[in-house]
């Protein structure tokens, strides 16, 4: 696994319109097709790094961001600045915006797929090309979600211990397989930068985007680990049955994580929806 946090061409900063600052990094080709990647709930941009890397997407102008309360991006503390579905879908849009990004394919892991389905309820369809879904969340049904719900709730815990404790075990059962250990000592550094009172604020929203998701009219990808303890493949599925033409990608091997437990795998899976979605 070279090259897993790869330094990127460029960074930025850019501003939400609720006043937020979120880090931005781009790599690949400065003039190349766009790929928006967004990361999963307590992670951030630095996880996409094996794509970053990728020969398979060195053509394409691929960019990273942290969203609010992750990574290097502004953390406020208020439960408010992360209820409403508008604020996470500005936060896309100006990402997008201020980026100069043209028509990108969204490709969102986990907690994304609602702030993907938040941009096209809010934006719809019209600024991007396709919309790839990595073990994604649209739904609250208990259902789809597998065993680690408790282990995310501990992750709100303002007992340190008991919070640094929940957050090591989550991250291993991201992974269907253990991760090298420069690998998941990093994860486990990006994790612990999100404050308790911010993953606290991620849960509890509605979600209802069955609606969106039939009325989809943009080639999308739905890609899901078989051996996934966070989200139940059946989420992927149900998405995938909604969503017109939608091509599932189920991944044997995988937990969590496919982009990074069989990335070459996805990394040419990615490149060749991305070059259908443009035509």
């Amino acid at each position: 696994m070279d090259h897993v946090f790869p330094q990127p061409r460029t960074t930025a900063r850019i501003l939400t319109p609720d006043g937020l600052g979120i880090a931005v990094s781009e790599h690949g080709a400065p003039e190349g097709r766009s790929l928006l990647f967004i990361h999963g709930f307590s992670q951030s941009g630095l996880c996409w790094g094996l794509q970053a890397a990728s020969p398979a997407l060195a053509g394409y102008r691929m960019v990273t961001y942290d969203f609010r309360g992750h990574g290097a991006s502004d953390k406020p503390l208020d439960a408010q600045a992360y209820r409403a579905s508008e604020r996470w879908a500005d936060e896309v849009a100006a990402v997008i915006g201020q980026c100069g990004l043209h028509r990108p394919v969204l490709v969102g892991w986990s907690y994304a797929g609602r702030i993907i389905c938040d941009y096209i309820e809010r934006y719809g369809t019209g600024d991007i090309s396709g919309v790839v879904f990595v073990d994604a969340v649209t739904s609250n049904e208990r259902a789809f979600y597998g065993s680690c719900n408790r282990l995310m709730r501990q992750m709100c815990s303002t007992d340190v211990l008991e919070n640094i404790t929940a957050t090591r075990a989550f991250l291993r059962r991201c992974f269907a397989a253990p991760m090298p250990q420069e690998v998941h000592e990093t994860l486990l550094g990006i994790n612990i930068l999100v404050p308790p009172a911010v993953r606290a604020a991620l849960f509890n929203r509605p979600a209802d985007y069955d609606g969106l998701l039939r009325g989809l009219d943009r080639p999308v990808l739905v890609v899901q680990g078989a051996r996934d303890d966070v989200v139940a493949p059946a989420m992927a599925a149900h998405i995938a049955a909604l969503v017109p033409g939608a091509q599932l990608d189920l991944y044997a091997e995988a937990g969590h994580a496919p982009f990074m437990e069989d990335a070459p795998r996805f990394n040419a899976a990615l490149a060749a929806f991305a070059a259908a979605a443009e035509a």
